[in-house]
């Protein structure tokens, strides 16, 4: 338990704060030692505390309907987890394991659980973040509640684990108890029928810290990956080494 912090006549607020390493002031960055792993990108850890995604928190990604760029934000995180596991609950589509591969993710190293209804998710989200094995869970919970996510950010923290749900745009304005929430989305093209890249916009708008005004603008990935991607048959997009069903 940590000792109360008591403010001595005529000393400023300020100074009182500057006394105790472990108080955050709400105006500014979180700054207290976080265990993090590098986003990949320079201007992203630049604006979350600690400089990178946090270790046993939950991590809120909103985005918009039919969009799913998780893949290209997280790829250089989760590369550089660990040699364990990455755990995909509920993943609504395969990832292209070549492409992963290429950039050093193997598809060894994906279990993907799939299930239905969203009491059996938050269960197998769950009990992942609980293996020891496990170095990170991507959930996909479009119709979770806070008291479930709640306890999901509680078995993440109590287990050091990276844990990343996706969800809906919609869900921005319900109450979440992930301390990093995000909305990302792709980057607007400056011209009409402009060939689309995988540039992206993200916008964090809950953090440990004071909110980010202007949205985040992410370059695209590298030239080799993309045209994996683009080489992908739309049928056939697997990590079947790694495959399982629940």
């Amino acid at each position: 338990m940590q000792t109360p912090l008591s403010v001595s006549a005529g000393l400023p607020l300020a100074s009182a704060l500057a006394l105790r390493a472990d108080v955050w002031s709400a105006h500014a960055l979180g700054s207290m030692p976080l265990e993090v792993c590098a986003t990949g990108e320079r201007l992203l850890d630049a604006e979350l505390p600690g400089g990178g995604w946090p270790l046993g928190a939950l991590i809120e990604i909103l985005q918009p309907p039919g969009v799913h760029n998780e893949w290209r934000l997280l790829l250089p995180a989760l590369v550089h987890s660990g040699h364990g596991p990455v755990v995909l609950v509920g993943a609504p589509h395969l990832p292209f394991a070549p492409a992963l591969a290429a950039q050093g993710l193997p598809a060894q190293r994906l279990l993907r659980v799939q299930v239905g209804p969203a009491a059996q998710r938050l269960w197998a989200a769950e009990q992942a973040l609980c293996c020891a094995d496990v170095d990170a869970v991507l959930a996909w919970l479009p119709q979770a509640r806070s008291a479930q996510l709640r306890r999901l950010h509680m078995a993440a923290s109590g287990h050091g684990k990276l844990l990343f749900v996706m969800r809906p745009e919609a869900a921005q304005q319900e109450a979440s108890p992930a301390p990093l929430r995000l909305h990302l989305q792709p980057q607007p093209q400056p011209q009409p029928g402009a060939v689309a890249a995988d540039a992206l916009q993200l916008h964090i708008f809950k953090r440990r810290g004071p909110p980010l005004d202007a949205a985040l603008r992410l370059p695209a990935r590298s030239a080799r990956l993309r045209l994996l991607l683009a080489l992908a048959p739309h049928d056939a997009l697997d990590c079947t080494p790694a495959a399982a069903a629940a």
